[in-house]
């Protein structure tokens, strides 16, 4: 009764509209608040979206642990390579190798000639490594033996660096780029195999990467305002769900992806990048929910086969993605991409089944299925006979979007996923691109196919295809001498 007659009062006094505007304001707050909440829970993890018919879903599996668990406890590092000061050689030693038809006697004879403190011969090389004396430079025994017509060669003893290993704060942590067997630093804390890796290390002492050659991330956007990623990102791109000129993440897939390929390396703070130097340009066809159509992919795989920015293009694009239907129009917009010389990179997907498309498009796509740490194919992994090679693909750490990142935290995660494989692969084929820009999408993809370490059953299998990629392979210059 008093309730009653308190609502007659304010009635009569106009105010119940405004107590029921609070009441309103109040429910909208709540649900806000519940909103944030599921947000939060939500950054905790990549989200899996549901299969459907026609509908495009992430290569990606779902850890039951929180990634930001583990990053919370990982120390900011600096992992400096190795510089050499002053000469870049021995001023103690050299190396030197004499005609072959001169007997080991004879070249013992003419070494002692020269002092030295000590020499021993290298076997198969047959090369001598000559420490010098104390009475004499390495620069004058070098001129010496150079001089004299029984010697093939003479060089300086060359200074050896590590492979370039870049000063990122958590570079430590990416074993898929330099594995150093043991026990890990990921997720679980798994033992690893040494150089159970892409040998990208190495590769790096050859090629960074062409700012100029862009890798098309294809996905859910990207967080362009992410360090790491900020100076990486040529453009907002072009969102497909929402149909404007912003490619924003606002799920966390696609920013994970972005770092694979093209996180800012050598520059003090988070990860490397597989492709150091190139760039990213985003385009969003996946929303919030992890879901996204399959026009979306197609009007995107033209917009990225034609982008221009400069001197800039398109040289790689990169699906971390799939559906379980073919369709003609996605093939047909592979292959205008594909004939426009950008090499197509897609998950196979984490179903243990049928690979997925795009990626079973094997004419025009690189099939990549998911390793680990340890050189074996995650179980998630899908299989078949358009498989062409496996990457990394159990607890990698990338980048994740500021907006979705809790206080306290770092804008990194671990995820794990076939969507994690493709990346380290789209970057590979950027690096490719960068160093033989002369080469056509066909040699790309046998460069990329034929150069992997072999893991699993021997030769080329459905699960792993012809192996773990190996970039260093690949990459290192061989030197052909036409005869």
């Amino acid at each position: 009764m008093k309730i009653k007659k308190l609502s007659q009062k304010l009635f009569r006094n106009g105010k119940f509209v405004a107590v029921v505007s609070l009441i309103c304001l109040f429910a909208f707050l709540l649900g806000l608040n519940q909103l944030q909440l599921s947000a939060q829970k939500k950054q905790d993890r990549i989200a899996s979206p549901v299969t459907q018919k026609n509908k495009v879903k992430f290569g990606e599996n779902i850890a039951t642990d929180s990634p930001n668990n583990l990053l919370k406890r990982i120390k900011i590092i600096n992992t400096l390579y190795t510089k050499s000061t002053g000469k870049n050689y021995s001023s103690e030693k050299i190396i030197v190798k004499f005609k072959p038809e001169l007997s080991v006697q004879s070249t013992e004879t003419i070494l002692k000639a020269y002092q030295p403190k000590a020499y021993h011969l290298i076997p198969r090389v047959e090369a001598y490594v000559v420490q010098v004396g104390p009475e004499t430079t390495v620069e004058e025994t070098l001129s010496a033996l150079q001089s004299n017509p029984d010697v093939l060669y003479a060089e300086p003893d060359y200074k050896l660096r590590l492979c370039t290993t870049p000063n990122d704060q958590l570079f430590k942590y990416q074993y898929a780029l330099s594995n150093p067997g043991g026990v890990l630093q990921i997720p679980g804390s798994p033992t690893g195999k040494p150089q159970a890796d892409i040998k990208i290390t190495g590769a790096w002492d050859y090629v960074k990467g062409d700012p100029n050659v862009l890798v098309a991330v294809l996905d859910t956007g990207v967080d362009y305002t992410h360090p790491d990623l900020v100076n990486k990102v040529i453009s907002h791109g072009k969102d497909f769900v929402n149909n404007d000129d912003d490619a924003y993440d606002d799920q966390g897939h696609g920013t994970h992806v972005a770092g694979i390929i093209g996180a800012e390396t050598n520059n003090n703070e988070g990860i490397a990048g597989v492709a150091w130097n190139c760039r990213i340009l985003p385009g969003k066809i996946i929303g919030a929910d992890g879901q996204g159509d399959y026009d979306w992919l197609i009007q995107a795989l033209v917009w990225a086969a034609d982008y221009t920015s400069g001197a800039a293009k398109v040289g790689v694009i990169n699906m971390s993605l799939g559906g379980d239907q073919a369709d003609p129009a996605l093939e047909q917009a592979l292959k205008y991409a594909y004939d426009k010389g950008i090499v197509l990179v897609a998950a196979t997907g984490n179903d243990g089944g049928p690979v997925l498309y795009p990626a079973a498009y094997d004419q025009y796509c690189l099939a990549v299925a998911g390793s680990d740490y340890n050189d074996q194919i995650a179980d998630f992994s899908n299989y078949g006979p358009q498989v062409d090679v496996a990457a990394p693909a159990v607890w990698i750490l990338s980048c994740y979007p500021l907006a979705l990142t809790e206080p306290g935290y770092l804008p990194y995660a671990f995820a794990s996923g076939t969507s994690m494989a493709a990346p380290h692969v789209a970057g590979f084929a950027a690096l490719i691109k960068s160093a033989k820009p002369w080469l056509k999408v066909d040699d790309i993809m046998k460069i990329i196919k034929y150069t992997p370490d072999d893991i699993g059953a021997p030769g080329r299998d459905d699960y792993a295809g012809y192996g773990r990629i190996n970039t260093q392979r690949a990459l290192v210059p061989y030197k052909i001498i036409k005869k």
